[in-house]
């Protein structure tokens, strides 16, 4: 079994190390402990040894796992959202990764309207081009900007991108520097703070911090691999 409490301190002196690398204030970095899969007791264990961001990316998990689990944690949705389940995830959920098209957005901003909630949420940009990817281009973001940037119920707080799988952590260090430019292009041209940066995962996480991320969405790193087969 995983020794969650070592694998958490573990990864968050590699966290530390990281930002101290940039110049950087390690606490400007928050860990998204990805506790997608895994059970309840999991969450319990790493809660209890101090972690209070969890991510999740499956409405339907998260409806039956987040009651089972230490109260006043903060829950974040990092998957791909589905329109038809946004009206599900909005009471489970405050902070969205993964707004990846603007009827998404449209669709979040007018059911948190509706629930009289307010929402933060992350614009997630494919810089990649993947075809496989969610997520604006960048182009399409930089024409969609000024009308997601003025929903009155989705507070829109800054980027998100997944780079490409690969073994060296170095090869996503360009996305994550072109999601950061593009971060400060869209700030300085609309005169709108967007200070998060969520990038960098298990196997990337620390390129994406010296290249300015504020989230790190870490998984396997502190829970172990995940459990499969799943429904």
């Amino acid at each position: 079994m995983t020794d969650i409490p070592a694998q958490l301190a573990a990864v968050r002196g590699q966290i530390d190390s990281a930002a101290k690398r940039a110049g950087r204030d390690p606490a400007s970095v928050r860990l998204v402990a990805v506790s997608k899969t895994h059970p309840a007791e999991a969450v319990t264990a790493a809660a209890t040894a101090g972690q209070r961001v969890f991510g999740e990316s499956r409405v339907q998990e998260s409806r039956d796992k987040i009651p089972a689990c230490p109260a006043g944690l903060d829950w974040h949705f990092i998957g791909h959202l589905q329109k038809n389940k946004v009206r599900q995830a909005l009471p489970l959920f405050g902070f969205f990764h993964s707004i990846d098209s603007t009827p998404l957005a449209a669709a979040i901003d007018r059911v948190a309207g509706e629930m009289n909630k307010s929402v933060e949420g992350l614009l997630e940009v494919n810089v990649s081009g993947e075809e496989t990817k969610h997520g604006f281009s960048p182009e399409q973001l930089r024409s969609d900007f000024p009308t997601l940037a003025k929903l009155p119920n989705l507070h829109i707080r800054g980027l998100m991108t997944m780079a490409p799988y690969s073994e060296n952590p170095e090869n996503a260090r360009p996305v994550f520097r072109t999601l950061r430019e593009l971060r400060d292009e869209l700030q300085s041209k609309h005169n709108c703070p967007l200070p998060e940066l969520s990038m960098g995962m298990s196997g990337d996480f620390e390129p994406a911090i010296e290249e300015g991320a504020t989230l790190v969405r870490v998984g396997s790193s502190i829970f172990g691999a995940r459990p499969y087969p799943q429904v």
